[in-house]
C-alpha cells in the first residue's frame, strides 16, 4: 500500500477528531467471539458494538438522540 499523502493524513486526522475512544474490558476469548461474529455479519467490531448499543437502548426505551455513531 502506498504511503498516505499529507492531504490524506490531514483528512483522516480531521475525521478522527469527531470521535472519542471508549475502552471495553473483556477476555481475549470474548474479543475473538465478538470479532468473528461482527465479521460474519459483514461489520467491523466497532460497528457491531455501536449497533448493539443502539438496539439495546431503543429496546429499553431510550434511543440515542443523534442516532448513534
Amino acid at each position: 500500500m502506498a504511503e498516505k499523502t499529507e492531504a490524506q493524513k490531514r483528512a483522516q486526522k480531521a475525521y478522527m477528531e469527531k470521535f472519542v475512544r471508549v475502552e471495553v474490558r473483556m477476555t481475549p476469548e470474548r474479543r475473538t467471539i465478538v470479532q468473528e461474529h461482527a465479521q460474519a455479519m459483514g461489520e467491523s467490531a466497532t460497528v457491531f458494538i455501536n449497533r448493539a448499543i443502539d438496539e439495546t437502548m431503543a429496546r429499553d426505551g431510550q434511543p440515542l438522540e443523534n442516532g448513534g455513531a
